[in-house]
């Protein structure tokens, strides 16, 4: 993406990429590659950066994929 100016939400570094939830233009920092949402989207989510579900560390037991009720 060619863009210039300052980040969005640290307003110091200089903008890399936009976010494709909210349209911010935010720094290499706070932008999250793996969804393409800015950190702070990616928190409203409910997703850590990377795309994980905040919590989960792929702890389960031997053999379990999921729980389905």
């Amino acid at each position: 993406m060619s863009v210039s100016g300052l980040c969005e939400l640290c307003e110091s570094g200089s903008v890399e990429d936009g976010c494709e939830r909210c349209g911010r233009l935010v720094c290499s920092e706070h932008y999250d590659e793996p969804t393409g949402f800015c950190t702070a989207c990616v928190s409203e989510v409910g997703r850590s950066p990377g795309g994980t579900p905040n919590g989960d560390r792929g702890e389960r037991p031997d053999g379990v994929d999921e729980y389905r009720f």
